[in-house]
């Protein structure tokens, strides 16, 4: 069996997607879609794929998919899923899974009543340092969570003239903000390794509004958050603190601290290196490689790589008419994004938010 394969949205696609799928058996990208039809062009002359379009409507009346994977602005993840699940295809979207979590349980809710296989890209299941992490929460040798800090600091965000005019990563209307880009990611880490969360606060502020076109300096207001922090209460006991902020002078990337009643774990952004120890001993360095991070023609990062594993898995299911083994399903998704939204209404009503 060849897995036929649609995408939508040709920028991550052009970074991961399409150099894993090289590494994979018994798939084929057939065609590609693109808001700008210059961008479906490229990438398909670059990796092969015979077909391209600027209109993704078009592109699945005209094909039959086995699997459609959806990287485009969030507030087009749930229609592109739902109809391409109502056509028959498997699905894998990008994060955050939607807009709220209306549109994430219909997503859900169409993908079984179709009998298919769903799935968000949160690659960081499949990296082998989190995967480790996950290992020692689940065994207990770190004893019981009692609080865990995530720091991810940035500068993308912070000049007026970093980003283009209306860029959708900046508007709060097409999903865009370090919430969706960064904070689901984070929620769904916490909730694999920890269980589900019991209450929400937060902040989600956009504190450079006014900002000007890098090209044609052209004045234009973001809406979306370039600064969030949250806390979670964990169903299980403890307390999670996330800082996001885009707009820092100086980048930090991310660092995460789990505190256990029986050791400590920190994970360090650049290095990807783990300090462990247990209680009453020193630290030990560790560091756990991705297998795929040597296979040829890959882009650097965990992102890129980790997606190898995770498309492994999807296509595997696909393949086997099986449910997923590993990853994060819509399921998972909508629980995701239902904190996302509570992390916002938060915002709004300065209080916690019981889930």
């Amino acid at each position: 069996m060849k897995i036929k394969i649609g995408i939508v949205g040709a920028s991550f696609a052009k970074a991961a997607f399409l150099p894993a799928f090289k590494h994979l058996e018994g798939v084929e990208v057939t065609a590609i879609s693109s808001s700008r039809i210059e961008s479906a062009k490229n990438c398909a002359e670059e990796f092969n794929i015979k077909n391209y379009y600027d209109d993704w409507h078009k592109m699945l009346n005209q094909h039959k998919f086995d699997l459609v994977c959806i990287a485009t602005p969030t507030d087009l993840h749930a229609p592109i899923s739902i109809e391409a699940l109502k056509k028959g295809a498997n699905v894998l979207c990008e994060k955050p899974t939607a807009m709220n979590a209306a549109e994430a349980a219909e997503m859900l809710k169409v993908a079984n009543e179709n009998n298919k296989i769903h799935m968000i890209d949160h690659e960081l299941r499949f990296n082998p340092n989190r995967k480790k992490i996950k290992e020692w929460i689940s065994s207990g040798d770190i004893g019981d969570i009692q609080h865990i800090n995530i720091l991810n600091v940035s500068n993308g965000w912070l000049s007026p003239d970093a980003r283009a005019k209306n860029d959708w990563w900046s508007l709060k209307s097409r999903g865009g903000g370090r919430m969706g880009a960064n904070g689901s990611h984070q929620v769904d880490l916490i909730r694999w390794w920890c269980g589900e969360i019991k209450s929400v606060f937060g902040q989600s502020l956009t504190i450079v509004k006014n900002r000007i076109d890098k090209n044609t300096k052209e004045k234009w207001t973001a809406t979306a958050d370039d600064l969030s922090h949250f806390s979670l209460e964990l169903q299980n006991g403890g307390l999670v603190n996330v800082f996001l902020s885009g707009i820092a002078s100086h980048t930090f990337g991310n660092k995460t601290q789990i505190f256990g009643s029986e050791g400590t774990i920190v994970l360090e952004d650049k290095t990807e290196e783990i300090l462990f120890a247990k209680k009453g001993n020193d630290f030990k360095k560790l560091f756990f490689e991705d297998p795929n991070a040597s296979l040829e023609g890959l882009n650097k990062g965990i992102w890129n790589v980790s997606v190898v594993s995770l498309l492994s898995e999807l296509t595997s299911a696909i393949k086997e008419n099986r449910p997923l083994k590993y990853g994060s399903t819509f399921e998972d998704g909508l629980k995701n994004q239902i904190v996302v939204d509570a992390v916002f209404q938060s915002t709004d009503l300065r209080k916690w938010i019981d889930i």
